[in-house]
C-alpha cells in the first residue's frame, strides 16, 4: 500500500511539474508550484522526514506562493508571446553528458534504508543515542542544527540576512523604491475588495500566527525550530498586508523596525558564541550559560533559534514590503 501511495505522489508531482512548463497563465503555474510543494511535502512525511517535510510545507507552499503572487502584481497574469527558442546541438550535448555524469554518480549510492550507508556507520548513530544527555533537546533535529552543527546554522542564517540586504540594495540603486512613510508607492492589489476573504483572513491569520509561536518555542520537543516558525509568522503578516493593504500594515511594522529586528536576530545568535568565548569556552558552546552543561545546551539552543525565528521572519516581511514599494506599469495579477 505504502509502495502505491509513493507511485500516486511521485506521478502527480511529475504531472504538475509537466504543467507549469507549459501553462502560459501565470497565477495557475503558482498555484501548481504551491500544489507541487504540497505534494513533495507528503512524500517527505512517508520518509519520516517530518522537519524537512514542515519546511518544504512552510516555504515551498507558504511563502513562496505568497511572495509569487506579489510579483505577478508587478508582471501581470499572462506571459507574452515569444519567438520560439532557437535549439543548439551543443547545449543539447552539454546537457547530456551531465546526464550521464550524474547517472554514473547514483549508481554508486548505497540502497535507500541500507544499514550500511555510510551516513548510519559514523555520526549518525551518536546523535541518536547521546543528543538528549549532551543537549536535553529531544528532537534529534533540532539538536543537530542548532548545536551540533551551530557553525553551519549561524551562516545560513547570516546568507539569509545578507540576501535581504541585496534585494534592498537592488531596488535602492535602481532608484525606483523609496522607504520613507510619505513616498511608498502600494502595488495594485484587487485582493483588497474580495470580502469574503478578508473576513477568513480576520479568523484564520491570529491562529497562524499563534501556530508560529508554537512552532518557535516547541521546537525542542517537536518538528519545528526558528527558521519554520519565522516563514509561518511572515506569511501570516504578508497575507494581512496582501488583503488589507500595505500602507495599514506600514503603520504597525515599518520597514525600518524590520531591518532593525532582522539585523538583531543574527547579532543574537553570534552574541551566544561571544558569551561562550568569554567564558572560556568554545564559540557557539553552549555549556558556558549555566553551571549545568546540559542546561545550557538547551538555553542556547532557544536563544539561537529564537534569533533565528526574528531574521527569517523580519527578511521575508522587509523583501514582501521592498517589492510591494517598487513603482511599476505592469498589470495587476487577479
Amino acid at each position: 500500500m505504502e509502495l502505491v501511495v509513493d507511485i500516486a505522489l511521485l506521478g502527480f508531482m511529475v504531472m504538475a511539474a509537466l504543467a507549469i512548463t507549459r501553462l502560459r497563465d501565470l497565477f495557475a503555474a503558482v498555484m501548481l508550484a504551491g500544489i507541487y510543494s504540497l505534494l513533495c511535502a507528503s512524500f517527505f512525511v512517508l520518509l519520516d522526514a517530518v522537519d524537512v517535510a514542515f519546511t518544504e510545507a512552510a516555504v515551498g507552499a507558504g511563502i513562496s506562493t505568497l511572495l509569487m503572487l506579489t510579483t505577478l502584481a508587478l508582471t501581470g497574469r499572462y506571459e507574452k508571446d515569444s519567438p520560439p527558442p532557437r535549439r543548439s546541438i551543443a547545449a543539447m550535448l552539454v546537457v547530456s553528458a551531465a546526464g550521464v555524469l550524474l547517472a554514473y554518480g547514483l549508481s554508486d549510492i548505497p540502497v535507500f534504508g541500507s544499514a550500511d550507508a555510510p551516513a548510519h556507520r559514523h555520526v549518525a548513530s551518536y546523535y541518536i543515542e547521546s543528543t538528549a544527555q549532551d543537549t536535553g533537546v529531544p528532537n534529534v533535529v533540532t539538536a543537530v542544527l542548532a548545536s551540533y552543527r551551530g557553525f553551519d546554522t549561524f551562516g545560513e542564517l547570516v546568507v539569509i540576512f545578507t540576501a535581504g540586504i541585496g534585494v534592498l540594495a537592488l531596488l535602492t540603486m535602481s532608484g525606483t523604491w523609496r522607504d520613507d512613510e510619505n513616498g511608498a508607492v502600494p502595488m495594485p492589489n484587487p485582493m483588497q475588495e474580495q470580502t469574503i476573504l478578508r473576513i477568513v483572513a480576520k479568523i484564520l491569520i491570529p491562529l497562524i500566527m499563534l501556530f508560529a509561536l508554537y512552532v518557535q518555542f516547541h521546537g525542542d520537543y517537536g518538528p519545528g525550530g526558528g527558521f519554520q516558525a519565522g516563514v509561518i509568522f511572515a506569511a501570516a503578516i504578508i497575507l494581512y498586508s496582501m488583503l488589507f493593504g500595505h500602507s495599514i500594515t506600514e503603520r504597525v511594522i515599518s520597514p525600518r523596525l524590520l531591518r532593525s529586528i532582522a539585523a538583531f536576530g543574527v547579532l543574537l545568535y553570534g552574541g551566544v558564541g561571544v558569551v561562550s568565548l568569554l567564558s572560556g569556552k568554545n564559540f557557539l558552546d553552549y555549556s558556558a550559560l549555566s553551571d549545568d552543561p546540559v542546561a545550557g545546551q538547551h538555553l542556547g539552543i532557544l536563544i539561537i533559534e529564537l534569533g533565528v525565528g526574528l531574521t527569517v521572519a523580519s527578511v521575508m516581511i522587509v523583501i514582501f514590503s521592498a517589492f510591494s514599494n517598487h513603482k511599476s506599469s505592469g498589470e495587476s495579477a487577479p
